[in-house]
């Protein structure tokens, strides 16, 4: 049988590293099952070293580079990378991360043994400095039901290792912009339409850290993003009163 093509989305704005954004995408270029296509955004204007390595890349012919003329933020940004997809599953990607070199063959066997799946994931590990300097790990649940009980608690998915099926994601409106957790949102839409989760029981992704993210992950702002999102699941039966309140 042909092989199931599939796109990936990535999407890179002017205050990423240049050579961390290199070292990603040589990641997703060095894989036992190549994709067929990479939707790059590049969100604004960004300077001239990263510049000249997303025309270095532009000259490969999967590549589809979207430039928007300022920066819209992620969300809008991971909308317009999905709206450009040409191919039923898409498989995201961070500018700074780097993924294991088997990710998307894993991910690939699971749709294709598994046709009733809206989305696979997987789990990731956190470094510091070197890929080899890892500092943390994030383990996702694996089956359909443990992730929602899950995203009773906390974000099931770990945005960067999913590949999804595009027609789902689109019939829940896609990425919608919610300041830092536009994944959650999603995720919580499509666990209400029905959709069937699964994570890989592998490390996907090595995931870059540091105290730039953490400053992202806390504040007022970040709190009361939160809450909205609490309410949106309690409203929605997601989760009880008690929950919500804790």
């Amino acid at each position: 049988m042909p092989e199931t093509k599939f796109s990936v989305s990535m999407c890179v704005y002017g205050k990423d590293n240049p050579e961390w954004f290199r070292i990603a995408v040589d990641s997703i270029l060095d894989q036992t099952r190549q994709p067929d296509e990479v939707v790059l955004v590049v969100d604004g204007p960004v300077p001239d070293e990263l510049d000249s390595i997303i025309k270095y890349f532009e000259n490969n012919p999967i590549f589809k580079v979207i430039r928007l003329p300022e920066n819209r933020g992620h969300g809008e940004a991971r909308r317009t990378g999905l709206d450009n997809c040409s191919y039923e599953l898409v498989a995201l990607m961070d500018a700074d991360d780097i993924s294991a070199s088997d990710r998307f063959e894993k991910q690939l066997k699971m749709f294709e043994n598994n046709p009733e799946l809206t989305i696979v994931g997987g789990s990731i590990t956190e470094f510091v400095g070197e890929p080899e300097n890892i500092v943390g790990a994030r383990v996702a649940e694996l089956d359909d039901k443990s992730i929602k009980e899950d995203m009773k608690k906390r974000c099931p998915m770990n945005q960067v290792t999913v590949m999804f099926k595009k027609s789902r994601v689109d019939s829940v409106g896609g990425y919608i912009d919610w300041f830092c957790e536009e994944d959650t949102y999603l995720w919580l839409r499509l666990c209400l339409d029905g959709a069937v989760f699964a994570n890989l029981p592998d490390f996907l992704v090595n995931v870059r850290v540091g105290k730039e993210m953490y400053q992202r992950r806390g504040g007022m702002k970040y709190f009361l993003s939160e809450a909205k999102l609490q309410k949106y699941m309690l409203d929605n039966k997601i989760i009880g009163l008690g929950t919500f309140l804790t």
